[in-house]
């Protein structure tokens, strides 16, 4: 049928050479056709499947930049975890530390308390032993002085009074009311 057409088309042709612009040539259409058709095969055959094949690649290689990306994003969100884990990590062993520096500080105000503490309760002891010993100093010098007003007022007695009994009674009972101040 398409021959047909073709031939049809061929025998109308003028067999003039002169023609204008608008007058239709069913030889030229004819060839216009099959070059037209013999273009697209050599096209196809030629071009179209580089450039398919160039598509295919285009497509593949955007596939896989996706895919590196998402992996990419991915990785990205497991460090960024990860640097949330050691922030918090890190925050953690800072409280550590800190409480345990608050703690040290604590133990060493303690110790240093005690140690002013035990050092004043040995200053007092020292300044209660050295006032004991001053009394002690004192009261013996003390006695010694009444045992010489003793003697002296025993050799007053004496020289008044000459009585042994009752001047030995007399210094007996003097010496006992010092001994018990």
């Amino acid at each position: 049928m398409l021959a047909d057409m073709i031939f049809g088309l061929l025998a109308l042709s003028p067999q003039e050479g002169g023609g204008t612009l608008l007058d239709v040539n069913p030889g030229l259409i004819v060839w216009t056709v099959i070059t037209f058709v013999l273009l697209l095969l050599i096209l196809r055959k030629v071009a179209w499947k580089p450039i398919l094949s160039a598509l295919d690649q285009r497509e593949t290689t955007i596939k896989e930049s996706l895919e590196k990306a998402e992996q990419a994003k991915q990785d990205a969100i497991q460090i960024l975890k990860q640097n949330e884990a050691n922030l918090a990590r890190a925050e953690e062993e800072s409280q550590k530390i800190i409480e345990q520096s608050r703690q040290y500080a604590e133990k060493l105000k303690e110790q240093m308390l005690q140690a002013s503490k035990t050092q004043a309760q040995k200053i007092v002891e020292d300044a209660s032993a050295e006032i004991e010993r001053k009394n002690e100093a004192a009261f013996d010098e003390l006695k010694a002085q009444i045992a010489g007003i003793a003697v002296d007022a025993a050799e007053r007695i004496l020289k008044e009074n000459i009585n042994p009994e009752l001047n030995k009674k007399l210094v007996n009972n003097y010496i006992n009311e010092i001994t018990k101040n």
